[in-house]
């Protein structure tokens, strides 16, 4: 009878034990989803205040932006821990080059717990023929992992602050990448090492002055370099090379 208890004490002992990790875990995952750098929404209204370009939601955490007559669309994935709103400038002013855009959520704002999250979106718009896909830092990492699966689906990569470690240097996509020259975040000797993924014809542009945070709207990101050019401008500048490469 006393074995038994001590057996059943001990099945107890390691219950807690376990739960109290599951716990502990959860709680830590807990705090870190929800430290994220959030849209700042009065910057971005200003973005917005003159634009032209109608704002849709076409479903749960899918926001299209829609210039009056699109040539193109582009599939767009936010950097990681990044509310994705804060990338609706850069969105309007690709938009008012007349390249229907697509702003999607991730969960937990970590592209990487919804890699295909892509899937279906160009369905919506049966009229758009020439697709592009990309994104900031983690989001421009996981839409080249999905472009890699679907790589019949889209013509051109855009990656900004970020790399590929999916190879693609075989395919025929068009590819760009961004980055600013005060980017304090993106990791360079990664980005070398990853570089050959693209094709060869990938076109690089460095941005003077830019920083990693400035292809969003939601201020200084930690660690990150001190930008010497606006927030506007980094989004413009970046928004006209996006549509050199879409178009060309």
């Amino acid at each position: 009878m006393k074995n038994q208890n001590k057996k059943c004490n001990k099945g107890v002992k390691a219950l807690v034990v376990i739960l109290l990790i599951i716990g502990v875990l959860c709680g830590g995952f807990g705090i870190y989803v929800n430290d994220y750098y959030r849209a700042q929404t009065e910057a971005i209204a200003v973005f917005s205040s003159s634009s032209l370009v109608e704002e849709k939601e076409i479903d749960d955490g899918v926001i299209a932006f829609l210039p009056p007559d699109p040539v193109a669309g582009f599939i767009f994935y936010p950097g990681g821990k990044v509310e994705y709103t804060a990338y609706k400038p850069l969105m309007i002013a690709c938009a008012q080059k007349g390249i229907l855009c697509v702003l999607v959520e991730m969960p937990f704002n970590l592209a990487v717990l919804d890699v295909n999250r892509a899937d279906g979106i160009t369905d919506y718009f049966p009229q758009i023929k020439k697709w592009a896909i990309g994104g900031h830092s983690l989001g421009g990492s996981m839409a080249a992992s999905y472009v890699e699966a679907h790589t019949d689906g889209f013509d051109a990569l855009v990656l900004l602050g970020s790399y590929s470690t999916a190879d693609l240097s075989s395919t025929n996509i068009d590819a760009l990448s961004i980055y600013g020259s005060k980017d304090g975040i993106m990791n360079r000797e990664k980005y070398a090492e990853y570089k050959p993924n693209l094709p060869q014809n990938m076109v690089e542009f460095v941005i003077d002055g830019g920083n990693h945070s400035g292809f969003g709207v939601y201020g200084l990101q930690d660690g990150d370099g001190k930008a010497t050019i606006t927030n506007e401008e980094q989004v413009n500048i970046t928004a006209e090379k996006i549509a050199e490469v879409i178009y060309q």
